[in-house]
């Protein structure tokens, strides 16, 4: 666990963290051999490590034995290079389902998403990850975003279990952040998981936490590394341009229809000629007009970093 840790710290201080898609064919079902070919070009940019079957890879409409087919695949192409991240999540007694395939499967740690329908108490958050680590061997990263937010007093509670490593943020409160990274042990692992991280990153990183997950990478890791390589070398002419000039209006149009985080990413990467197909309802791919500005968006985003299409 201690090396899964310092793994996963050494690959956020060089890169990105990648959430690649989960390819399907038109009429929805899993297309492994697609995907296989997809994650293989995602590890080939080099991620810090990748992190398989979470949000934007669609693990809510994945069943049990997809469920496996990708974790594995992702552990096989991995080959030890980056750490793989499985994603697990719903109630305490399915995500230790999901957790025990990710096991099985040799993930090296494990992003638990939020739980399903309904608020918790403070006591009720820190308990499911308790009733969790206690399943599995994996490392255990909590996420919070919608109905999870943990106080500074959870947040020293859950570093004391010893399986929980780190906390991903969703939420982009950064007064309640910077309270959580104050209470958080030396080495608890913070990163920013705002659904266009980059947007946020030099406030993210004013409070302590640098790392972050790049939904880009996903279809342009050309864009995703020149905003990387900028952010590290605190390069803030080339930051603003590709604020201004892409991750803005890239947000702008994300914001317009629910589930777009995800489907806009798809449908970047198949305007790329990646292998990943629709999305799964209840998501829905964009619209005629949606998709000839993202067409243009993703022209001027890759022109601004001297990459191709």
């Amino acid at each position: 666990m201690v090396n899964t840790a310092e793994r996963l710290r050494d690959g956020m201080a060089r890169g990105v963290l990648s959430f690649p898609l989960t390819s399907f064919h038109q009429d929805g079902s899993l297309d492994l051999p697609s995907y296989r070919d997809y994650l293989a070009q995602q590890l080939a940019a080099e991620p810090g490590a990748v992190f398989p079957a979470c949000g934007t890879g669609e693990f809510t409409s994945l069943d049990e034995d997809e469920y496996r087919q990708v974790i594995t695949t992702a552990v096989e192409l991995a080959a030890g290079r980056v750490p793989v991240v499985a994603g697990i999540g719903y109630g305490y007694a399915q995500a230790l389902r999901f957790a025990r395939i990710a096991e099985e499967a040799g993930a090296d740690a494990a992003l638990v998403l939020p739980h399903y329908l309904v608020k918790a108490p403070q006591d009720g958050l820190v308990e499911q990850l308790r009733r969790i680590a206690g399943g599995t061997r994996l490392p255990l990263i909590a996420y919070q975003r919608d109905q999870v937010a943990f106080t500074a007093d959870s947040v020293r509670r859950i570093a004391e279990i010893p399986t929980v490593i780190g906390l991903k943020d969703g939420h982009s409160d950064l007064d309640r952040l910077q309270r959580l990274t104050l209470a958080a042990p030396a080495g608890f692992l913070f990163f920013n998981g705002a659904a266009t991280a980059e947007i946020q990153a030099r406030a993210y990183a004013a409070v302590g936490v640098p790392a972050y997950s790049s939904a880009v990478h996903a279809f342009a890791p050309e864009i995703a590394k020149a905003f990387f390589q900028a952010f590290s070398e605190g390069d803030t002419e080339r930051i603003d341009e590709l604020l201004r000039d892409f991750y803005v209006p890239l947000v702008e149009l994300r914001d317009r229809v629910p589930g777009y985080a995800v489907s806009l990413v798809k449908a970047a990467a198949r305007l790329r000629g990646l292998p990943v197909g629709p999305v799964r309802a209840p998501l829905t791919d964009p619209g005629p007009a949606d998709h000839a500005e993202l067409e243009k968006l993703l022209d001027l985003g890759l022109t601004l970093v001297g990459a191709a299409r």
